[in-house]
Parts: structure tokens; C-alpha cells; sequence
């Protein structure tokens, strides 16, 4: 038995369907279910004023700022203590969500968000991300009929997004799946599974 849990991420863009999937995996293998921003106490009143509509003026990088003291906390609070402990932790969202909204999405140099990213993070780096790669189409479909601040960037954001979460997969294939997020919710769920085992030797 290993004497820490696995740490595995769903990343994606919206409406990729990263929650649902990373539910059903949690309850799949017993994980702790956690979501950036967020996770701990602190973190989801800073997820409230990352995602609120209202807030138009919060410059690039002062959104990088708060993303990174949620993931610090978040980290520090419940992801670290979980997995020594040797429990599984499975999230909706991480660094790899930093990189691509706020480096490819808002420009942000990427190098920054990296030195960012790993400052919160203290050396806590994913297992396994796995990436769900929609068709835009569809994606437009799954949106919120209210988007919060971020949902409401803009086709372009939403594209460079999507290019730059390939780009992050691509150059780190160790660590990073890509999984088909086209179809039923129960069809995705056992591509998920088949990379689980792969990377990961974790069998249902």
C-alpha cells in the first residue's frame, strides 16, 4: 500500500463536464472530492469574488493573485494533510487551469503564472490531470444560462483557453491525459476509468 493517496485533477473549460466526472470518480475510489477556487473556508469566499459578475475591474493579475493565495490555503489546509494521511484526492480544477486562463487565456506571461502556481503549490504537483476536450459546440450548449465572471470572457478568451489546456497536455504526457468529453455522461466516465487504471494502477 502506498503510504500517500494519489492526487488527480479534472481540468477543462467550461461546461467540459470536469464536475460531474470528477464526482463519479471520487465516489468511484473513495476520494476526497475537492474544487479550485475553493476547497477550504477561505478559499470559497475568494472563489466568490473571483466568479461574480459584478467584479469588471479585477485586473489579470490581480486575478492570478487571488486564484494562487485560494490554491496556497487550499493546499495547505485540505489537499496536503488528505494525501498524507493516504487518502485519494480527487479535484475539479488545478494549476493547469491556472496556466491556461490566466497565462494563454489572459496573456499573463507564463512564466509568472508558473513561478506563481508553484510558490502556492510547495511541490504538491498531480498524479494524474486529466484533460476533457469538448467540442465547442457542445460546450456552448452545457454553459450556464447566467455565466459567472469568467464564463462571460468571450469566444476568443474561451479559445485561447482551449489551446493553451492541449499545449500544457502536450508537453507533459507523464502527467496529463486527454480524454474524449463528447457524449453520454456514463461513456465518458469509463474513458476516465481506463486512464485512471492506466496511469495510475487504481482499479474500481
Amino acid at each position: 500500500m502506498a503510504t500517500t493517496g494519489r492526487f488527480i485533477v479534472f481540468e477543462g473549460g467550461e461546461g467540459s463536464g470536469k464536475s460531474t466526472q470528477a464526482k463519479l470518480l471520487a465516489q468511484a475510489i473513495d476520494a476526497d472530492l475537492t474544487r479550485e477556487p475553493g476547497g477550504t473556508k477561505l478559499a470559497e469566499e475568494i472563489r466568490g469574488l473571483l466568479l461574480h459578475a459584478d467584479v469588471l475591474d479585477l485586473s489579470p493579475r490581480a486575478e492570478l493573485l487571488l486564484m494562487v493565495a485560494a490554491r496556497a490555503q487550499h493546499v495547505a489546509e485540505r489537499i496536503t494533510p488528505t494525501l498524507s494521511a493516504g487518502r485519494h484526492v480527487v479535484c475539479d480544477r488545478f494549476s493547469g487551469s491556472t496556466l491556461a486562463y490566466q497565462g494563454y487565456g489572459r496573456g499573463l506571461p507564463l512564466e509568472d503564472v508558473v513561478v506563481a502556481c508553484e510558490i502556492a503549490t510547495e511541490g504538491v504537483v498531480p498524479d494524474l490531470n486529466i484533460l476533457l476536450d469538448l467540442s465547442p459546440e457542445l460546450a456552448a450548449i452545457r454553459r450556464t444560462a447566467v455565466p459567472d465572471r469568467i464564463e462571460a470572457a468571450g469566444t476568443d478568451f474561451h479559445a485561447r483557453v482551449a489551446d493553451g489546456f492541449r499545449a500544457i497536455a502536450a508537453a507533459d504526457p507523464s502527467r496529463w491525459a486527454v480524454v474524449d468529453g463528447n457524449g453520454s455522461v456514463d461513456e465518458v466516465s469509463a474513458r476516465v476509468q481506463k486512464v485512471v487504471t492506466r496511469y495510475l494502477g487504481v482499479e474500481w
